[in-house]
């Protein structure tokens, strides 16, 4: 395999950052309409209710399958056959269809109720929301061969399709009549997912083709690699390894195995994932199932809280993820999970530990970043995204600083956390279940008792908690893992002087601002922190010369090769 495994890891970041930025902003817009025009109570409905049905039931179908499955392509390539593989990644599929039976029961049955007035279009929803996730696993198996295989720009072009054809069918619906708005969700979401399964069959169907003609054209001119290029272009070098010589060999048996149907190793790797999965899955939507299951909130706040939990978790969702699902990948090609660190090639365990380092020191920069400037500016993005009324009362603005304070705690528990499940043992991952039950129970517990004690806010601060204790668990394990080596990837989470004064400066001035300029006018606020952001990213370059210039080279490569 002559594919770049980090070149890869960090295309696939970057590109997902910048999807990321237009599907949140799509989204906003779209939260922004209906703020105005739709009842808060829908938006609750919707937005909590409805897709944590979809969360719920994605995540424990085919996170732990693909998890394992990824792992497998490098760390078991002499046990795993792709037949396998792709036996595997169908097995999300009928997973999904037999864990819909007890969700809908549960949403439709045991959850809080929703109100005579919404459960017929409640009920459609749910239906629609499972039966979108069921179709668009079928696509899960070319998805996982378009990542192990590097195709970065595929899964960028084909979510963003999927955003946009269920924003402009939303829309569309929507605004013929607004008090259809759930029945539209669904509708938008089932629709959507037949981008995903179309997009990702008929990208490989026309590949393969391509990729056929190509070995006959390279054949041709005596294996000369440049001739063949200059004819069929970059996109088929290094694909000796291809395995599939029709779209058909994606489907389950088809691809011929001269072993049994699926691996027994890689089944024990799921296992220990599923137990994982669901413990993590409480953990990151938590707040969401204790609204759902307790009546802690109604509807309406609900939805504030949503759209405040979504502009306070912005940075972990366009910048922080992509990069942690990136760096997942790169380690999990580079670092072996069942080797110990000091028997592994010294260069790439080097490289690893550099790569750690600067991710941490990046993601961490950013967070501080996003605390510093949030305390004076929470108020204003709401003002101008919500409008007066809904910013009246002042809770949607101390959510959003709240939020500024859990950013930090996302950026490196996300990153800390993605290198120990990247390289853990199957043994590593049953003992941090156990760590992680113990995690669950007691956000949980304080997710019900701060919010019934502080309300909202209750829910933020449970959650600065969970992040607290997983921190300390990761950061120990990756210190435990370096211990005998000079290099120490955790140096990476501490800002540098520089940088951190400057930070002390913004933060004044931006709080002097919010003070004495906002009340006069919001622009000259804007445009002080807009100076404060700039001189604040300076004095970071300045400090870390030499990741900037990196940085700024692959990008004039990238440019160059464009």
């Amino acid at each position: 395999m002559g594919r770049n495994v980090l070149k890869s890891s960090l295309l696939n970041a970057s590109f997902s950052i910048f999807f990321q930025i237009f599907c949140r902003a799509i989204t906003f817009a779209i939260n922004a309409f209906i703020l105005r025009r739709v009842d808060h109570n829908v938006l609750g409905i919707m937005n909590v209710r409805l897709l944590l049905l979809e969360s719920t039931l994605l995540f424990l179908s085919k996170e732990s399958i693909s998890r394992a499955a990824l792992s497998s392509t490098t760390q078991h390539k002499n046990k795993c056959s792709w037949s396998q593989l792709i036996n595997q990644m169908w097995i999300t599929v009928p997973m999904a269809a037999i864990l819909s039976i007890p969700c809908l029961y549960v949403w439709l049955n045991v959850l809080s109720s929703v109100g005579d007035d919404y459960q017929t279009a409640y009920k459609f929803g749910c239906y629609a929301m499972v039966l979108s996730c069921i179709f668009e696993l079928t696509a899960e198996a070319p998805a996982f061969v378009a990542q192990v295989f590097c195709f970065v720009k595929l899964k960028v072009v084909l979510d963003t399709l999927h955003i946009f054809v269920r924003s402009v069918v939303f829309i569309i619906l929507v605004l013929n009549n607004k008090n259809i708005a759930i029945y539209a969700f669904g509708i938008a979401q089932f629709t959507s997912c037949l981008v995903i399964i179309g997009g990702n069959y008929g990208f490989f169907h026309i590949y393969i083709q391509r990729l056929k003609t190509y070995r006959h054209v390279l054949k041709k001119h005596d294996d000369d690699i440049d001739k063949a290029r200059d004819e069929m272009g970059q996109y088929y070098e290094h694909m000796n390894d291809f395995p599939f010589n029709s779209v058909t060999e994606m489907v389950p048996t088809v691809l011929k195995n001269p072993g049994s149907a699926f691996n027994s190793d890689l089944n024990k790797l799921v296992l220990s994932f599923i137990k994982q999965g669901i413990l993590k899955q409480v953990l990151t939507e938590g707040e969401k199932y204790v609204m759902s299951i307790s009546p802690v909130l109604n509807f309406q706040q609900q939805a504030v809280y949503d759209i405040v939990n979504n502009m306070g978790s912005l940075a972990a969702r366009f910048i922080f993820r992509p990069i942690e699902d990136s760096s997942y990948f790169y380690f999990t090609q580079t670092i072996a999970r069942d080797i110990a660190l000091k028997e592994q090639d010294k260069d790439k365990v080097k490289e690893a530990s550099q790569v750690l380092k600067n991710v941490c020191k990046g993601v961490t920069s950013i967070g501080l970043i996003g605390f510093v400037f949030g305390q004076s500016y929470s108020g204003t993005l709401l003002l101008l995204y919500g409008g007066h009324d809904f910013v009246e009362g002042g809770l949607p603005e101390t959510l959003l600083r709240w939020h500024a304070l859990a950013i930090i705690l996302l950026a490196v528990n996300g990153i800390t956390e993605g290198y120990m499940f990247a390289t853990n043992t199957s043994k590593q991952i049953d003992r941090y279940n156990y760590y992680m039950a113990i995690f669950s129970v007691t956000f949980l517990i304080l997710s019900y008792q701060l919010t019934n004690y502080f309300g909202a806010v209750g829910f933020i601060w449970a959650n600065c908690c969970n992040m607290a204790f997983r921190i300390a668990y990761s950061t120990n394990y990756i210190a435990k893992e370096y211990s005998n080596m000079q290099a120490n990837p955790l140096e990476g989470l501490i800002p540098g002087k520089i940088f951190g004064c400057t930070l002390i400066v913004a933060g004044i001035a931006c709080k002097y601002s919010e003070y004495h300029l906002l009340p006069k006018s919001i622009l000259y606020h804007i445009l002080v922190g807009g100076i404060f952001v700039f001189f604040t990213l300076f004095s970071w370059i300045v400090e870390n010369r030499e990741i900037a210039k990196v940085a700024y080279g692959k990008y004039k490569n990238k440019s160059k090769s464009e």
